[in-house]
C-alpha cells in the first residue's frame, strides 16, 4: 500500500493526545508523507502550519488514517469511512485501557507505522450494519453501524415489547428492556455486557440479543450475515417510549407505527491490526481469560 498522505484525528478534549500529534507529525515529515489535520485536532495540538478539513472532507483526502482516543472514536470514524464507500485504512491508538477496535497501544505506534509503510502490517477487513428506519414503510433515516443497532426503553418505561422478523418472515416477540442487533465485531461491546455469544469477526453473521427479556423463551441467536432483520415497537396500547441507538453515538425516539430495518452494509471497514498481538490475546487481556 503506498502511503503518501496520513490523515489525523483525535477524541476531542484529549488533552494527553497533543504532544503525540506532534511527534507523529515530525516523524511521517522525515519520511517525505504529507499530514492533513482534522480541524478540532489540530486546535487541540497548538498546530497552525498543518493543512485541516472536517472530518467528513478528511477521510476522502488521504490514503491513512490515525485516530488516537478509544473505539468510541474509532466507531464515529469507521462509520464515515463506510458511508462515503472509501476503503482507507484506519489505525487506532488507544489512550485508555487496550480497546477491542482501538488495538495498537500508544508504546507500539510507530513499529505499527512502519508495518505500514513497509506492507507488512495486518489489515482486517470488518463488516458493518446498515439501519433504515422506516415510518409508515417509507424510510426516515439512514445510519450505518460498525458495532451494534439498539432499540431500548426509554428512561421512564418499565418495559418495551417488540417484534422481531427475519427476511420478512415473523421470527419471535419480545418482552424486555430492549433488544440489540450486532455484527461480529459489535459481539465484544453491549451485546456482550447483554450475555450475548462472542462471535470472531471473521465471521459473516448478525447477532440478535435481547436485554433482560422478562421470559428465559428469548434467547440470544445469530443469524446468517446476508439476512435482514425487522424490529418494530409492538403497540399493547400503554403508552411508552421507544429509542433506537446507533453504535451509542446517535439515535432518535421511535414513533408507534415505526420500525428499523437492519442488514450488511454495501462496504466493509478496514482497520490495521497490532502486529504482535492477535484477536484472540486482546480477548485474553480483556476478559481475563487464563489467570
Amino acid at each position: 500500500m503506498s502511503v503518501q498522505r496520513v490523515g489525523i484525528i483525535a477524541k476531542e478534549g484529549l488533552a494527553a493526545a497533543a504532544p503525540h500529534l506532534v511527534a507523529v507529525t515530525t516523524w511521517l515529515h522525515d519520511r517525505g508523507i504529507e499530514t492533513i489535520f482534522e480541524i478540532k485536532t489540530a486546535a487541540l495540538a497548538g498546530i497552525t502550519e498543518e493543512p485541516t478539513l472536517s472530518r467528513d472532507r478528511l477521510i476522502a483526502q488521504v490514503d491513512l488514517l490515525i485516530v488516537l482516543g478509544g473505539d468510541g472514536t474509532m466507531l464515529g470514524t469507521a462509520a464515515r469511512v463506510a458511508e462515503a464507500g472509501l476503503r482507507t485504512p484506519i489505525l487506532g491508538v488507544n489512550f485508555g485501557r487496550l480497546g477491542f477496535l482501538t488495538e495498537v497501544a500508544l508504546e507500539e505506534l510507530y513499529p505499527e507505522l512502519e508495518a505500514v509503510l513497509a506492507g507488512t502490517a495486518q489489515i482486517h477487513e470488518r463488516r458493518l450494519l446498515h439501519a433504515t428506519t422506516l415510518r409508515g414503510g417509507e424510510p426516515r433515516a439512514d445510519h450505518v453501524v460498525l458495532n451494534d443497532v439498539v432499540v431500548t426503553r426509554g428512561e421512564v418505561s418499565r418495559v418495551i415489547e417488540l417484534t422481531v422478523s427475519v427476511d420478512g418472515r415473523f421470527v419471535t416477540r419480545v418482552k424486555a428492556d430492549g433488544i440489540i442487533i450486532a455484527s461480529p465485531t459489535g459481539s465484544t461491546a453491549y451485546n456482550l455486557a447483554a450475555s450475548g455469544p462472542i462471535v470472531h469477526p471473521g465471521v459473516d453473521a448478525i447477532l440478535i440479543t435481547p436485554i433482560a427479556p422478562h421470559t428465559l423463551a428469548n434467547r440470544p441467536i445469530v443469524i446468517p450475515g446476508t439476512a435482514t432483520v425487522d424490529v418494530s415497537p409492538l403497540d399493547t396500547g400503554r403508552t411508552y417510549d421507544v429509542f433506537s441507538t446507533f453504535d451509542g453515538q446517535s439515535g432518535h425516539r421511535l414513533e408507534p407505527t415505526d420500525s428499523v430495518r437492519i442488514r450488511r452494509a454495501a462496504s466493509p471497514v478496514r482497520l490495521v491490526g497490532s502486529t504482535s498481538r492477535g484477536y484472540f490475546d486482546t480477548l485474553r487481556a480483556k476478559l481475563g481469560w487464563g489467570n
